[in-house]
């Protein structure tokens, strides 16, 4: 029997390199011909294509690797969110499709999104959007060449001698190739804090993911000449603020379980012990853990990112990866695989390793039904950052933190501006990370069109939607997986009305733009966020005592809700803090799962402008919906709050979610 489309483009994702030709694509032996050409199969230019196809265009997305959604279908299953009410159109529709996903039921405009999700059903929900949209997708396809004819791409070509031709082109790969090809201003690494008056760019020698205890770098102890322990940079610490070219850490996001049927920690080929003598001093020297985190999104699985001043980044690994060749960067990925296979490997196994540490790091293994096309482990490196492009907008921190507003936004973002560390060297005879940096945003804002698109001299058909033009500090907000699927949708509309006017795409009328972007639901405007939902989980929750996650009680939102084991009482408390992105009347409202263990008198205090209101809720009823505690007015920010207390509670306390409905 024949394979259909939709099978072909799940084969695909699978790693297979099948090719898929969608309707109005025409292709020869050596030429694929459409309207839109996007190269990088990642979730911007996945999302940038479907919408493409659904205003009538034809398009074709190419990639170098084997692998389709980027990293959202690569690890990142505990979606780096923000506030979720700057998500909308295609993005918010993906999302809402994971809820559906794991529902059963068919995905609707007002069904709950869901931002935590295994790698299999961000994959399967790609390929029902790829498949619905009838969308080409061919993989293996390494970028050789980009012919231009005065500021317009014509074609371009791979390594394996195919050609695409297009009328527009969009770039939504991680690295840029495309754009630098096409003779795009391109930059690297970090602005000094002098280049656009910001304040956290640049070197930053900080305290996250830090040393917390004094570590000697030196292959002999208090011995410089001895030489330096491996990933210590000889080089000197320079005055935070200062511009270099390096490149924040990469690493692998692992999906890890702790079920019986969890796979062992692999010894890789190249292990080398000696690359982990600096982490051994450090567990010596009383550090105990975290090596890594362990974040729940859903089947028993984790998302597990790097936690502490040694874990699974590969700090100075990265610095040549944006502009190297297809076989060196092979060659890094290669090498970051070893590095973080060996540190799983060595915190489970060497006899160096205390017992306590041997044993917590055993009782995770990758998931036995994630990945198993590459060997169980994710097919991605998560390249957090490589070229950014430099265009007549440049996003900065000014932008992040509201003091700077653009007039032709095309979407939202609203994320912490998120830089890991940069290089790890010595400073004043111990072992210091720099480079990372956690500085909140007070609510969403405006990312500009702008800044998506090139010069017009540079080239004119030419969208970039993920190397966007941002600083480093900016971009370390901006470069999460919705808003490269919010910024993909909108460089496909624009696509689409500069070839339906007939002008290069600097040249789209905005008010045009935005109100085709507004009718596709996408978020633009600051005010425009009807709704703010905070996930037990998510970004602006914080907890006093012990709160432990269940999906024992169905109904609840995301993908597990939080109980406070019914003890403790009056010590655990959990609070749910929004970044509203306006002052006004907002509708508060709770959501818990129901059952008769539960306490009917769970106190909420709600905190307002006016003051802070109390409330009494019963969560042995009204479970799995949203329950109203009232409509109060807030100020723009964070400054609100819902804070759920245990004070002589008679049962169990649920805390699943809070929602904001502007009044």
């Amino acid at each position: 029997m024949p394979q259909t489309r939709r099978q072909l483009i799940v084969a695909g994702a699978l790693g297979t390199g099948a090719v898929v030709l969608g309707p109005g694509v025409r292709a020869s032996a050596a030429v694929v011909s459409a309207d839109l050409v996007v190269y990088g199969a990642t979730p911007g230019g996945l999302a940038a294509a479907v919408q493409f196809r659904r205003s009538g265009g034809t398009a074709v997305v190419i990639d170098p690797g084997t692998h389709i959604g980027g990293m959202t279908t690569a690890g990142l299953g505990a979606t780096d969110t923000g506030n979720t009410a700057a998500i909308g159109g295609l993005s918010h529709e993906f999302y809402r499709r994971v809820h559906a996903k794991y529902a059963g039921t068919p995905v609707t405009p007002t069904s709950p999104a869901r931002f935590k999700f295994e790698p299999h059903v961000a994959a399967a929900v790609f390929a029902d959007l790829l498949a619905e949209a009838g969308v080409t997708v061919q993989l293996g396809r390494k970028l050789a060449t980009v012919t231009k004819a005065g500021n317009r791409i014509v074609e371009l070509s791979t390594e394996d001698g195919q050609v695409y031709r297009g009328l527009m082109y969009v770039d939504a790969s991680y690295e840029g190739d495309l754009m630098a090809k096409a003779g795009v201003a391109t930059t690297l690494g970090r602005e000094g804090n002098a280049a656009y008056g910001e304040s956290i760019n640049g070197v930053q020698l900080r305290d996250k993911h830090q040393f917390v205890k004094p570590v000697d770098p030196y292959v002999t102890p208090g011995n410089p000449g001895s030489g330096l322990l491996p990933g210590v940079s000889a080089g000197a610490l320079a005055p935070n603020g200062t511009a270099d070219g390096r490149i924040q850490a990469y690493n692998f996001r692992m999906c890890l379980t702790r079920a019986a049927d969890r796979l062992p920690w692999q010894r890789p080929a190249g292990y080398d012990a000696g690359r982990y003598a600096l982490l051994l001093r450090y567990i010596e020297a009383g550090y105990a853990g975290p090596f890594f985190n362990t974040v729940d999104v859903g089947g028993g699985k984790t998302d597990s990112n790097n936690d502490g001043a040694f874990s699974t980044d590969h700090i100075g690994a990265s610095w040549s990866y944006p502009t190297a060749s297809f076989a060196v960067r092979d060659a890094i990925v290669a090498d970051h695989r070893t590095y973080q296979q060996g540190l799983m490997w060595f915190l489970a196994n060497d006899p160096r390793v205390p017992a306590t540490i041997r044993s917590a790091t055993a009782a995770w293994g990758p998931a036995p039904d994630e990945f198993g096309a590459t060997g169980f482990w994710p097919p991605m490196l998560y390249v957090r950052e490589a070229r950014r492009m430099v265009s007549s907008y440049v996003m900065t921190e000014h932008n992040c933190r509201g003091a700077a507003t653009v007039p032709d936004s095309v979407g939202l973002a609203s994320y912490t501006m998120d830089s890991h560390n940069c290089q790890r060297l010595v400073v004043s005879g111990v072992a210091k990370n720099e480079g990372d940096v956690q500085v909140g945003v007070p609510g969403p804002y405006q990312v500009s069109f702008r800044s998506i698109v090139p010069v017009e001299a540079q080239c004119a058909n030419l969208l970039v939607p993920v190397c966007l033009s941002a600083s480093h500090i900016a971009y370390g907000s901006i470069r999460m997986e919705p808003v490269f699927m919010v910024l993909g949708q909108s460089a496909a509309v624009a696509a689409r009305l500069a070839l339906t006017t007939g002008v290069p795409v600097q040249q789209v009328n905005i008010s045009t733009l935005q109100s085709l972007l507004r009718d596709l639901s996408q978020r633009i405007d600051i005010s425009a966020g009807s709704e703010v939902i905070i996930d037990s989980h998510g970004t602006g929750v914080t907890r006093a005592g012990t709160w432990l996650p269940s999906t024992s009680i169905a109904g609840y939102y995301g993908s597990d809700y939080e109980h406070d084991n019914n003890t403790a009482k009056g010590v655990n408390r959990l609070r749910f803090t929004p970044s509203l992105p306006s002052a006004g009347a907002w509708t508060v409202q709770l959501r818990w799962t129901a059952h008769a263990n539960r306490a009917s008198n769970v106190p909420v205090d709600v905190v307002h402008t006016g003051g802070v209101t109390t409330h009494t809720v019963d969560q042995r009823t009204s479970g799995s919906q949203w329950v109203p505690l009232g409509t109060f007015q807030f100020t723009a920010g964070s400054a609100g709050s819902v804070l759920i207390r245990t004070e002589q509670t008679n049962g169990y306390v649920i805390a699943d979610a809070a929602r904001f409905v502007r009044a």
